[in-house]
């Protein structure tokens, strides 16, 4: 069997047995069917099943619960979005803008209460989340940020602090400042993904794993009886409904290759921090943390005294492969350990215990898609491009909305029927997707080494990057 634990401390330890479900043994009928047993496909089922407690979900997984992103993430529970707020302002408007960002808020809160109300211990602790400004060339995005909150008219939920402020909350080398937000908890991602795995299964849902699904047929417009259906290697799950919840493995399927990238996260971790380093660090609260970086940094302190600190850098494959292997890749695990002791230099000689890594889905145009066509039978949810864990909850709750045709406000948030744009064929994916990776290690490179903002600002926020 295979060693799950060593995909991420997370699944290690979240106090789960991480042997097998049962596989799917030939063909069956159900209501709905789920591809994936990760946030989005349990969040899913969790909401449809707390609705509609006789409805029959199966929920089809290729390995297991909380193999993929949802149980190798860096533990933030964020109100954050792929796309920036001036960003979706422009697209969408300042209404609309505003009511998604009130709905990650709200998501924020729900996946703690869920958690209170089923009993699940997942270290969820709601400190915020400090953006900062690390060095004198961040500090413009800081003020830009806090501008664009002004003309939303939401800047009251952001405050913006100067350097001996942050300092107060955590101490960080080279920081100039940084803007707060509440609107993010902190939690243990296996313990989150390992209890709604129970709790859908305690509701009376089923969950395959072992099971890959190879493709997926939409309901054929004109023959009686038609359902969609998930094709796996082990017989094909036949539904009213099939929920497509795979994220960045939804590029291995027919029909989606090009509707998202997988980009590779990764992260190390240190050993436990004695009270004498925490004293000398800070960071009471807990915040998770992140700089302005385009590479992308972020960090969070486990409740067992360590510091996860997380990023990019491993390059895109060409094809949109997908190995196992590809979730260490050690020139980013060293930067990334650098990082800690340039970021933290009072902990030179701490070890590190483990690293990781994994795929995230990302789509063209880096928005996140909620959708269902009632005439096909097929909805799906996918492309949070790293922020997934409040989002996901997000598309438990529109998809049940969706699926269940409750009016909500939900189903008129800009997410909902988006449809990105197809990334480009190979090998122009791989050169572009590889080109954009360097720019950005380029850009950061050079800030960091002149201290003025880079010039491709621009060119990042048309991108949607924070």
């Amino acid at each position: 069997m295979k060693n799950y634990a060593r995909y991420s401390f997370w699944l290690e330890t979240c106090g789960d047995d991480l042997t097998p479900r049962a596989p799917l043994d030939g063909s069956i009928d159900v209501d709905v069917a789920i591809l994936g047993a990760g946030y989005t496909g349990l969040w899913t089922a969790y909401y449809l099943l707390k609705r509609q407690p006789s409805l029959r979900v199966a929920v089809v997984e290729a390995e297991i619960a909380g193999f993929g992103a949802s149980g190798r993430n860096g533990g933030w529970c964020s109100a954050g979005f792929p796309v920036t707020a001036g960003e979706l302002a422009r697209r969408y408007g300042p209404e609309r803008t505003r009511a998604l960002l009130a709905a990650m808020r709200e998501s924020v809160d729900e996946v703690g209460r869920v958690a209170e109300a089923e009993g699940l211990d997942i270290d969820y602790v709601k400190g915020g989340t400090l953006r900062i400004a690390r060095g004198p060339h961040q500090e413009p995005m800081l003020d830009q940020a806090l501008k664009t909150y002004e003309r939303l008219g939401i800047a009251e939920q952001y405050t913006r602090l100067d350097a001996a402020q942050v300092a107060e909350r955590v101490r960080i080398t080279n920081v100039r400042g940084a803007l707060y937000s509440p609107d993010c908890a902190v939690i243990h991602p296996g313990k989150l993904v390992r209890g709604l795995a129970r709790v859908v299964e305690r509701l009376g849902g089923t969950i395959y794993e072992q099971t890959r699904v190879t493709a997926f047929e939409p309901r054929q417009a004109g023959v009686p009886g038609s359902r969609p259906r998930l094709i796996t290697e082990r017989g094909d799950v036949r539904a009213e409904v099939v929920v497509l919840c795979g994220e960045a493995y939804l590029s291995r399927l027919p029909g989606l290759r090009r509707q998202l990238i997988p980009v590779y996260s990764l992260i190390v971790l240190t050993e436990p921090l004695s009270d004498a380093q925490w004293a000398e660090i800070g960071w009471e609260n807990r915040e998770t943390i992140g700089s302005h970086r385009f590479s992308v940094d972020y960090l969070s302190r486990t409740r067992d005294g360590r510091i996860v600190f997380g990023g990019r850098g491993a390059p895109y494959h060409f094809g949109s492969r997908i190995e196992d292997a590809y979730d260490r890749h050690e020139p980013t695990h060293q930067m990334l350990r650098r990082m800690t002791l340039e970021w933290f230099p009072m902990l030179r000689g701490i070890r590190f215990t483990h690293h990781w890594g994994g795929p995230l889905g990302m789509p063209r145009d880096w928005m996140p898609t909620m959708s269902y066509d009632r005439a096909t039978g097929i909805a799906t949810a996918r492309g949070y491009t790293g922020q997934g864990v409040a989002t996901s909850n997000l598309s438990g709750r529109v998809l049940a909305d969706l699926i269940c045709d409750t009016p909500s406000p939900l189903r008129v948030l800009p997410v909902i029927g988006h449809r990105s744009p197809d990334w480009e064929p190979e090998p122009l994916r791989w050169l572009g997707v590889r080109y954009v990776q360097r720019g950005f290690a380029r850009l950061d490179e050079q800030a960091e080494r002149t201290g003025r903002p880079p010039s491709g600002r621009s060119l990042v926020e048309r991108l949607g990057r924070h």
